[in-house]
């Protein structure tokens, strides 16, 4: 029988050839996502990567077209509709299927599937794609460039994607582009690449032989100085930033928006360039006030009218930037975080739930109570969205930071950790305690915790300088309460602390940006968000929020921070709407109590933390209603199998076994998870899942093991007295460690088994070791038969 990858060396790629395709434009098996992280416990486990059997490319970083092959016993057209798929994914206008004989093309343009006895050359495909989008040869001599080759970068299926279709866009004359793409996507990479490509071609504006003048605006230094000096660092001296002078020899300009904006003691540094000076102008992050009515940044962007202007944000059009998309238009690609996470190029992230007491109940002074300053606190109820704008509540702080904390110990305390707060005075106060909770790792590393806020200037930097570089141990954790919310690129970091009441969904999504890198090779896979506002579980809960979370957790803590379990409810959606929906309704006195410039200082009073409550996402990234642990581990075993009698007859097997733990890996399950969630240390990982799904009688591995001792006799007496001690010291090492122990032949050389002689010796004593091996498989297929019914 002729296999796919037969069909694929004998007849697909002799047809590509004879067609005219070159190797340098064939892409075999070529892989273009990673595969989505399902998280498992505490590990990441990666699904399988999307893989085109071939990915044919007109030019080296513009593809065109894609092939499905199958089978020659199997029909041409088997592929077709995994091929239309990919090419939908991969913005392609061709798709092909064949069986090494037979050829099926859809073309995306005319819509039509047609039989084909060859592959269409490539100039005949370019041809075709060229007429339909108005691509003339003047174009395509930009389009088709490649892009700047930088060491270990080559760009994603949806870079290469955003970065063609931006340069087709300004080639043909679109003045307004908006590019949308979630936070950790690369957004600087392809920026760079854009002005690469229509620099190192000459294009500009108005035609002539010159290299185009190009303004990248930000509203942040970091936003700036990152790309400058390390993304467009092979420009050389054609890159310069705008500080204090207009400088205009240059060709690659960099600026903050502040830098050359009017303000009440300047004019605005860039009236001292002409209108018409820019050739281009492309704007980082442009949700963040440029493209709004009232913001003095937006006359700078009609000021520079003339040049062709691109905006690059992380979030969909919403009411809170919509100004933006009234600015620059619809989006001209889109790449979700919900995407990232499903192509595994984005980190999928976990939400804890912390509700400290006063939050829940809302805060009220005595008559008369004054605050640490002697000032008497206004009567009325305060909640967590008056905490540290109207009232600074030190005990609250103080809880928060013990629960981290603990937290921390329990997770790992060398965890990269952003802890966002109300204000700088707030992200000091909660530094503090940070470090007092922290003191023994403090006098190891003094700068375990830092602040990084605009007060600390250079200071600040140098802190967060360190945290985001891989190989610096510390800082560990930076607070922080604006500086952070944009343009860091911490790749290592594994926890994201809300202690902020965030209502903007786009400065939420920019938040949670922090921690979407995926850095493998650091193990770091997905991240948590520890909430102590509710204002993840109040967004995920939008219904146009594109990337829910993988797993959700509550949690109350009392007034030292520590988690109050005896008041743990059950894990249903009534519980949420039970404590969310009180703190909804808690009053602000901010709401009535407008006038006071001042902050409180509370400096008494009691704060508890108080919930534990379970979402997951499926395997396919559905959001799930929330249920427990358990509930969804019976959910999945029922959809894998009918009973426990088949369940059994492949447990047995340790090769078989091992796949039903990947299986159920891949959807988020681990047996350790199961057994802490059940408090079942003691139980069989078969009997616990039969338990779960079945509703089977729960064992322990000890009972299971006495069991197989008293009812199979027979066995243990065809071997001679040494062979029999072996096996019952095998069953001893089960009950004591588990099933993997019947399975790892190395549990003969510990004692003690080892006591008997070495592996030679052992095996004599049953027959060599073909009989040996076929002896302990015996053991573990008698030890889950059918005995017990």
């Amino acid at each position: 029988m002729i296999t796919e990858a037969d069909t694929c060396r004998k007849y697909v790629l002799p047809k590509l050839y004879s067609a005219g395709w070159s190797d340098d434009q064939i892409s075999e098996q070529k892989i273009f996502t990673d595969g989505r992280i399902i998280l498992a416990g505490d590990k990441g486990i990666r699904k399988k990567q999307k893989r085109a059997d071939y990915l044919l490319k007109y030019r080296r970083d513009f593809s065109i077209a894609v092939v499905e092959a199958k089978s020659a016993y199997k029909n041409a057209a088997d592929g077709l509709q995994q091929a239309k798929e990919y090419a939908e994914i991969l913005g392609l206008k061709f798709a092909y299927s064949t069986n090494g004989k037979g050829i099926v093309e859809h073309d995306f343009i005319t819509g039509k599937d047609t039989d084909l006895e060859s592959f269409p050359a490539p100039d005949e495909l370019w041809m075709r794609l060229s007429q339909s989008e108005d691509i003339t040869p003047k174009i395509a001599q930009t389009l088709l460039a490649p892009c700047s080759t930088l060491p270990g970068k080559t760009p994603r299926y949806y870079q290469e994607i955003t970065i063609n279709r931006t340069i087709k866009a300004v080639l043909q004359g679109k003045k307004r582009i908006l590019l949308t793409l979630a936070t950790g996507t690369g957004k600087t990479y392809i920026a760079f690449q854009i002005i690469w490509k229509l620099w190192d071609t000459r294009w500009n504006r108005t035609g002539e032989h010159r290299r185009p003048k190009v303004l990248y605006l930000a509203d942040r230094n970091i936003l700036v100085d990152d790309p400058k000096d390390k993304t467009f660092a092979s420009m050389g001296d054609a890159r310069i930033k705008i500080e204090g002078e207009a400088i205009k020899s240059r060709e690659i300009y960099f600026s903050t928006y502040q830098a050359i904006a009017k303000d009440e003691r300047r004019p605005g540094l860039y009236k001292q360039y002409t209108r018409d000076f820019f050739d281009l102008i492309v704007v980082d992050e442009c949700h963040r006030g440029s493209a709004k009515d009232e913001s003095n940044w937006r006359e700078i962007l009609e000021y520079f009218e003339p040049a062709y202007q691109i905006g690059m944000t992380a979030t969909p059009l919403r009411k809170d930037n919509r100004d933006t998309y009234r600015y620059f238009g619809n989006p001209i690609y889109t790449y979700s975080l919900k995407q990232g996470i499903e192509d595994g190029f984005l980190a999928p992230y976990r939400v804890h739930r912390i509700v400290p007491s006063v939050d829940a109940t809302g805060w009220r002074p005595t008559k008369g109570e004054k605050d640490k300053h002697g000032r008497e606190i206004p009567d009325g109820v305060y909640g967590t969205g008056d905490f540290e704008r109207v009232i600074s509540f030190k005990s609250r702080t103080d809880a928060v930071a013990k629960h981290l904390t603990d937290y921390l110990m329990k997770t790992d305390r060398l965890a990269k950790t952003i802890v966002f707060c109300v204000d700088q005075e707030h992200a000091e106060d909660m530094r503090k305690a940070l470090n007092n909770w922290n003191s023994d790792l403090v006098q190891q590393y003094p700068d375990y915790v830092c602040r990084v806020v605009s007060d600390e200037g250079d200071i600040g930097r140098g802190h967060l300088d360190r945290f985001l570089e891989l190989e610096t141990r510390t800082p560990v954790i930076l607070t922080t309460s604006q500086l952070l919310t944009t343009g860091v690129d911490a790749q290592t970091c594994k926890n994201i602390v809300l202690f902020k009441v965030i209502n903007s969904m786009v400065d939420f999504k920019q938040i949670i940006g922090r921690g979407t890198r995926v850095r493998e090779d650091y193990g770091k896979l997905f991240f948590t968000i520890l909430d102590y506002t509710g204002s993840a579980t109040r967004l995920f809960a939008d219904p146009e929020f594109d990337g829910e979370p993988a797993l959700i957790t509550e949690e109350e803590i009392d007034d030292e921070g520590n988690s109050i379990k005896e008041k743990f409810k059950n894990e249903t959606k009534e519980f949420i709407d039970e404590v969310e929906a009180p703190l909804r309704q808690t009053p602000k006195t901010s709401d009535y109590f407008e006038g006071a410039p001042k902050k409180y200082y509370v400096n008494g009073g009691s704060v508890e933390i108080i919930a534990d409550v379970v979402y997951e996402l499926d395997s396919d990234g559905r959001r799930l209603s929330v249920i427990k642990y358990t509930d969804y581990t019976a959910k999945q075993l029922k959809s894998m199998y009918t009973g426990a009698a088949e369940l059994r007859s492949k447990w047995s097997d340790a090769e078989q076994r091992r796949q039903i733990i990947s299986l159920l890996e891949e959807r988020g399950i681990t047996i350790e998870q199961l057994v802490n969630a059940t408090k079942k240390y003691d139980a069989d990982p078969f009997d616990l899942l039969c338990h779960i799904a079945y509703n089977a009688p729960l064992r322990t591995r000890r009972e299971r093991a006495e069991r197989l001792r008293k009812d199979r006799k027979d066995f243990f007496e065809r071997f001679g007295e040494k062979a029999r001690e072996i096996l019952n010291e095998v069953l001893d090492k089960y009950i004591e460690f588990g099933t993997e122990q019947l399975a790892d032949t190395n549990i003969l050389k510990v004692p003690p088994i080892s006591l008997h002689g070495n592996l030679i010796e052992i095996s004599a004593l049953f027959g060599g070791p073909a009989a040996l091996r076929n002896s302990l498989g015996e053991l573990q297929s008698l030890l889950y038969s059918d005995q017990e019914g």
